[in-house]
């Protein structure tokens, strides 16, 4: 393993589960520490930096949600480490708690191991955003930093709330986007979420009935195919 792989803290309890996890991520090329407690982590993050926590939220003593709110909170390098928590908790309640203590996604338990791969690394991606900087897909191009989508070498109009909605799943491409956390992006309330992707549809799909790029998953949002 480089030694310039990211570098992931597990921290759960569950000793067999942060065994697994470790086990897991590190023949997917990454460092990885484990923590048991939300004592254990901080003393871990006071020794090494890390690139992404992996946080349960049930745990004894200090919870996951406190120990997220904390961090953010804190100064220092480990402010703005990204998070990602791992829970038993999945109601959309849950999710919107975990979202305004400063996690930046929310994977229920049981998980399929393949989707937490996806989502750590749409996860390092946003927090890495200069090295994506342009997605394709068919004939579109979407350059994520100046938010223009481009067919063949003409722009396509995109409305502001177009524009935050198609980069923020461009930023998780290949990973499902929940609506609460569309919603959260782009301010859009309710089924307006809905609305704006069947606008974004018509712009950019062959035929938006049946989605080749935009496509809807059932029970969980929204996911973006690139190229």
């Amino acid at each position: 393993m480089q030694d310039n792989a990211p570098h992931i803290m597990v921290v759960d309890d569950d000793n067999r589960l942060a065994s697994l996890l470790k086990q897991y991520l590190s023949e997917n090329k990454y460092r990885v520490s484990v923590a048991a407690s939300a004592e254990d982590a901080r003393s871990k993050m006071g020794g090494f930096s890390f690139d992404l926590l992996v946080l349960d939220r049930m745990m004894p003593g200090e919870d996951g949600l406190s120990l997220a709110k904390s961090i953010r909170a804190e100064g220092g390098q480990n402010k703005s480490v990204p998070i990602l928590m791992l829970t038993a908790l999945a109601e959309a309640g849950d999710r919107i708690d975990g979202l305004e203590a400063g996690v930046d996604d929310y994977l229920p338990k049981p998980f399929e191991p393949r989707e937490l791969l996806l989502r750590i690394e749409a996860i390092l991606r946003r927090a890495t955003p200069e090295t994506v900087q342009k997605i394709e897909f068919g004939a579109f191009t979407f350059d994520i930093n100046k938010s223009e989508l481009l067919k063949d070498e003409d722009v396509v109009n995109l409305t502001s709330g177009e524009q935050i909605l198609l980069k923020t799943l461009a930023l998780s491409a290949g990973v499902p986007v929940t609506r609460d956390d569309l919603s959260l992006s782009s301010g859009a309330q309710g089924r307006a979420v809905d609305v704006q992707i069947t606008r974004l549809r018509r712009k950019i799909e062959e035929d938006p009935k049946l989605p080749r790029y935009l496509q809807t998953v059932r029970g969980e949002g929204y996911i973006l195919w690139a190229d």
